[in-house]
């Protein structure tokens, strides 16, 4: 009884805020093949993990009383979380049930690379995954191949087990990973503030990340061309650095697949293409992957069929696949242009939330769903990620002390709505531009719908006639002066994005036969270049 009331008694752990730190190790041949050993091992053991997790799943799912929870309304919150509650704990889909497997099958080999800490980690890992498959968020959880590997694994704590220990300064202020007999030695810049900061603050657990590098001759590569890193949990707000400054206006953001709008109510505003500088790699990347889709082709004959389709599996026979040196090549340049791209993905990010930031830190943005918009601009959404735009901003903004409002658009309807008249118009989205009877227009829907937002009120995000009859006088101009630099670029020849509203520009045709063209057109006859002549 009384062991029960100290637990009743005792106050929850408070949760405190978290940054990271990464940092390069320092591995000699012999620890990268024991490090490749423990992650091998993890790999096994989170396979195992997640197929009991989805057995029990499966037969939770099957059961009769699994449909019986789902047909209780959604108003009926706690009769509807106790029926699904009662099934997890009958079937033992839980956190806390997959430590206890966890616990059983960490034995023989797997003890030995694996301590009884990572193994729950591991288990919490293999349980959120079930977990969005179980709430509806995802639709089936991924093995880890032996191609695929486990690139990462972490601690709970920096007390035991996999952990990072920082020296001293009359001992050299040198930090190093330990994990069992090893000491991964860390590179530390001290005269870098960013990694001064950091490790500074308290360190709450460790991170070992293993990458694929360019080539096994990469610096601080391993024989099979992998780097290691060690990302360091530390309590905290993260350093913010005196070149980025804090605005103190109020912006209003229209983010598209491949255009943003900024329209802050004092400063210009701006309609830009999204991550523009990121077509060229997109490009190299392509030409990569027709050129492995040649060599695979070339090494595999017998699995495509005469016009050059895939040949369908004969039963339960797969079809085996070779691969030649020059594809695994090509291969590694490909995942090095991913791996660049990614890298210079983020950077834009960074310097555009930077932006942003610098001129208000209150930014009011329409929430959207980066699925939905898969679905039809797969393509650009892949290259730009603005779902990860946005967790970077929101994460920025929170930590220079300001707010992102993301107001939902069935109930503001931003680019439906015109303030002069305060109607409500459904628009297609190959309509660009708004133009209104009232005589509001016309302005670019992006540039309108930013607009708007700016001048919302956060405790009523309800869009009406008066919140816009004075703005609009000033920001008309503002609107006007952005939509002709983005005109300017369209008569360069700059190729933009449909939703601007604007087409490339291009050369005019002759409206006659008998009328000169303006400039001398070149067409290639018999292996010459000749200047076709005014008829």
């Amino acid at each position: 009884m009384g062991t029960k009331k100290t637990r009743e008694s005792k106050q929850a752990k408070q949760k405190t805020p978290t940054f990271l730190l990464e940092l390069p190790l320092q591995v000699e041949a012999g620890q990268a093949k024991r490090i490749r050993g423990h992650l091998e091992a993890g790999r096994a053991f989170y396979n195992a993990v997640l197929s009991e997790g989805q057995r029990r799943l499966r037969q939770m799912r099957a059961d009769a009383a699994w449909q019986a929870a789902r047909a209780i309304p959604r108003t009926h919150k706690q009769e509807r979380q106790a029926a699904f509650s009662a099934l997890r704990g009958q079937y033992g889909f839980s956190k806390y049930a997959l430590h206890a497997y966890a616990k059983q099958a960490r034995v023989s080999w797997i003890a030995e690379h694996l301590d009884a800490v990572l193994a729950q980690t591991l288990a919490t890992r293999a349980y959120q995954a079930l977990n969005r498959v179980c709430v509806g968020e995802a639709r089936r959880v991924r093995f880890k191949s032996r191609g695929r590997g486990l690139s990462s694994i972490e601690n709970k704590r920096n007390d035991t087990g996999l952990r990072f220990v920082l020296h001293k300064p009359e001992e050299g202020k040198q930090g190093f990973l330990v994990w069992k007999d090893d000491q991964l030695a860390a590179l530390i810049d001290w005269n870098d503030p960013v990694v001064k900061y950091g490790l500074d603050h308290r360190i709450k657990y460790a991170r070992l990340i293993q990458r694929k590098g360019s080539s096994p001759k990469a610096q601080g590569a391993d024989v099979e061309g992998f780097c290691y890193f060690v990302q360091l949990a530390l309590e905290g707000v993260p350093y913010h650095k005196p070149k980025h400054a804090v605005g103190t206006d109020i912006l209003g953001a229209d983010l598209g697949p491949s255009t943003i709008a900024l329209v802050p109510q004092q400063a210009d505003a701006s309609l830009e293409v999204f991550a523009e500088e990121l077509a060229p790699d997109e490009k190299q990347i392509r030409r990569l992957q027709r050129k492995m889709d040649r060599q695979r082709r070339a090494a595999n004959p017998d699995n495509y069929d005469e016009k050059g389709r895939i040949r369908s599996a004969c039963g339960k026979k797969k079809l085996h696949w070779k691969s030649s040196k020059t594809y695994e090549n090509t291969r590694r340049r490909k995942a090095t242009k991913e791996r660049k791209l990614a890298a210079h993905r983020q950077s834009l990010h960074g310097q555009k939330v930077h932006e942003i930031v610098a001129v208000g830190s209150t930014v009011i943005i329409e929430k959207s769903s980066s699925k939905a918009w898969q679905k039809q601009y797969g393509r650009s959404v892949g290259l730009r990620a603005p779902g990860m735009f946005i967790k970077m901003l929101r994460r920025t903004v929170a930590s220079t002390g300001g707010t992102l409002l993301e107001v939902p658009t069935r109930t503001t309807k931003l680019s439906q709505f015109c303030h002069g008249c305060g109607k409500t118009l459904k628009k297609p989205l190959a309509q660009r531009w708004h133009q209104c009877a009232c005589g509001v227009g016309p302005v670019q829907r992006d540039l309108y719908a930013a607009f708007l937002a700016a001048y919302l009120d956060p405790a009523d995000p309800i869009p009406s006639c008066a919140q816009y009859v004075i703005p609009w006088e000033g920001a008309e101009a503002r609107l006007r002066r952005a939509h002709e630099r983005v005109q300017q670029r369209a008569n360069e020849g700059q190729s933009l994005p449909r939703s601007m509203g604007h087409a490339r520009a291009r050369a005019r045709r002759p409206e006659s036969r008998s009328e000169p063209t303006q400039e001398p057109a070149f067409l290639l006859r018999r292996g010459r270049l000749e200047a076709w002549k005014e008829r």
